[in-house]
């Protein structure tokens, strides 16, 4: 049988509207809006956003941010249409299963664990940073970063311990609910939202015009020889490292089997969450690259940029410093948590359908919730998040979510074609323009992050591809159906 073997579509709209044994339907429009700020609002702008300035793009990491907002908003229109034809838990993986078959569903639900287990990881070093800037650099060197890394009097790091500490908080919150874990998101997403509005108004007093000048790093600047890293191939560069803090409004997808009307309700979500993060990402990267320049976030300002800026520019707001830092490591924890719930929903589809094993979609008796696969996933993460650096995760999370967005926007195409006459709450405007444009935006940017970023890449789809021959295509639910 076909590798390609597609589900139908009637099947999926079965299985989201049996409410009764799967997960619970509590999610409104602002719940799902506030889980797409949640998701987006976190490492990829309190950390990412001087990574890019300090790394690639320069000042200039303002127009990275809108070219990652506009390659989001192709991505995110076809995105919305498909979460609203089809509200189930699967996301991208879902989609690819009734558009492209069943291999191409299996690598896009492969490469979706770069894109939450990953990005989960990535947020808890970044969280990990920022404690201990807020308690004064009182956690040993050796205990807050992983063994790949070493300090500048020499000491090797060997875990993050604060890393896996929040990973496992989250963790317990996941299993007890997914509406307690929408409440407790609800409130963060206030408060981390307020303090960034705060950063934006007050730092706009503090700008240095000088620091703007140039605008992209000079091509002769020591460093920065790779066309990725200089001019506005920096840029290019820079918006594929920010990427990584757009990640959240696609995260919204993967609740649509707990959103009460969710034809309705997950485009809002989807779309909303992704207007007002983009405002926020370029006012906050024209603050902080005016506030500090852009060198320094290579090495004084590297970790915790944003309290950096301010203690050493911004004189008599030390205390917003310390705000920041505090709503920083609540915007974390957010992002944390609607990342894993992600990515325990992409794996209790898969586990629905047999790809992978069952364990990954038994729910909780009381909670209904897929405890067992938390807790996996909390080992995984752990691993990542205890013992590997901030930077790697960070840029295989970029590619994960770039590789979605690719295949997503191709699956809106296919199945305009394929089928033109399915009921469609929520349409895709300009198609096949909009999908086309959003493949060749994210593939720009797939290509623009780095050799060993995308060797690694390469390399762990390459062992999903064992894992879906030795595992998952003998035990696949559809092909036994059909005979196979």
């Amino acid at each position: 049988m076909s590798l390609f073997i597609k589900k139908p579509l009637e099947q999926l709209m079965t299985q989201s509207g049996d409410s009764e044994k799967g997960l619970k339907r509590t999610l409104g429009p602002i719940n799902l809006i506030a889980l797409g700020i949640g998701a987006i609002i976190g490492a990829g702008l309190f950390v990412r956003t001087a990574a890019a300035a300090g790394e690639a793009a320069g000042p200039a990491v303002v127009v990275s941010y809108i070219i990652g907002g506009i390659g989001c908003a192709f991505a995110g229109l076809c995105y919305a249409e498909f979460a609203a034809m089809i509200p189930i838990a699967g996301s991208a993986y879902a989609y690819a299963y009734v558009t492209m078959g069943e291999f191409m569903a299996w690598v896009i639900g492969w490469a979706l664990v770069l894109e939450y287990a990953l990005a989960s990881a990535t947020v808890s070093i970044a969280w990990s940073e920022y404690l201990n800037s807020l308690l004064g650099g009182t956690i040993p060197y050796q205990w807050c970063h992983s063994p790949w890394e070493t300090s500048i009097d020499g000491i090797q790091g060997l875990m993050n311990v604060p890393a896996v500490f929040i990973l496992l908080m989250l963790t317990l919150i996941l299993i007890k609910g997914t509406q307690e874990s929408a409440i407790v998101n609800a409130v963060i997403v206030f408060v981390k939202v307020s303090i960034v509005l705060i950063f934006i108004v007050l730092g706009w007093g503090f700008i240095n015009e000088a620091n703007y000048t140039p605008f992209t790093i000079p091509a002769d600047m020591p460093g920065h020889e790779s066309w990725r890293n200089h001019g506005w191939g920096g840029v290019l560069g820079g918006a594929g490292i920010v990427f990584f803090a757009f990640i959240g409004f696609d995260a919204v997808s993967t609740a649509a089997q707990e959103a009460k009307n969710p034809k309705r309700d997950m485009p809002i979500g989807i779309l909303g969450s992704l207007v007002i993060c983009t405002l926020l990402f370029v006012l906050f990267s024209h603050v902080l690259t005016g506030i500090a320049n852009w060198q320094e976030f290579k090495v004084a300002g590297k970790e915790a940029s944003v309290a950096y800026a301010i203690k050493t520019y911004m004189p008599g707001y030390e205390w917003l410093a310390t705000l920041i830092t505090v709503a920083i490591l609540a915007g974390f924890s957010s992002v944390i948590l609607v990342m894993l719930m992600g990515q325990s929903r992409v794996f209790y589809s898969m586990s629905k359908d047999g790809l992978v094993p069952r364990v990954f979609s038994q729910l909780h008796s009381t909670f209904r919730t897929p405890f067992k696969a938390n807790w996996i996933l909390f080992i995984f993460v752990s691993l990542f998040g205890g013992f590997v650096p901030g930077s790697v995760a960070g840029d295989l999370t970029s590619f994960g979510t770039l590789f979605a967005f690719v295949l997503v926007c191709a699956g809106i195409w296919v199945m305009r074609v394929a089928n033109p006459s399915a009921p469609r709450p929520f349409k895709t405007p300009l198609v096949p323009l909009v999908p086309i444009l959003g493949i060749l935006i994210c593939s720009a940017l797939i290509y623009a992050l780095d050799s060993t970023t995308q060797l690694m890449a390469f390399g762990w789809l390459i062992v999903g591809l064992f894992v879906y021959f030795l595992y998952g295509k003998k035990n696949s639910l559809l092909r036994k159906e059909k005979g196979s």
